[in-house]
């Protein structure tokens, strides 16, 4: 079993930052990957970022290549996910997810675990 929490969401003006964490309990933390996926009412969930259970590779969705890190610190247990340049358009419910596949994956029927998300609100 492995238990996610999320935090660091909030409200903040367009071109704004913020720093998502997603705090993982359960499992030895590096025997799996992490996911950050979003979801907006009325819209379907989407993939945003991955990173590999080491750490070390990473994959991004397109709409927020260049703006968004995420990383993994498997000293803390936590993945985190950076967001710079903030949109209107990013405006969603923030999940963060594990996978005990190899690889990193945008697929979200790959991964295990979800925690109960954070919201993030973006002026313009």
């Amino acid at each position: 079993q492995v238990q996610l929490a999320e935090s660091g969401g909030g409200l903040v003006q367009a071109g704004g930052s913020l720093r998502l964490s997603c705090a993982a309990s359960g499992r030895t933390f590096t025997t799996y990957g992490m996911g950050w996926f979003r979801q907006a009412p009325g819209k379907e969930r989407e993939f945003v970022a991955a990173v590999s259970l080491s750490g070390g590779g990473t994959l991004y969705g397109d709409s927020v290549k260049g703006r968004f890190t995420i990383s993994k610190d498997n000293a803390k247990n936590t993945v985190y996910l950076q967001m710079n340049s903030l949109k209107p358009e990013d405006t969603a419910g923030y999940y963060c997810a594990a996978t005990f596949r190899g690889g990193i994956t945008s697929m979200s029927t790959w991964y295990n675990y979800w925690g109960q998300g954070t919201q993030v609100t973006v002026s313009s």
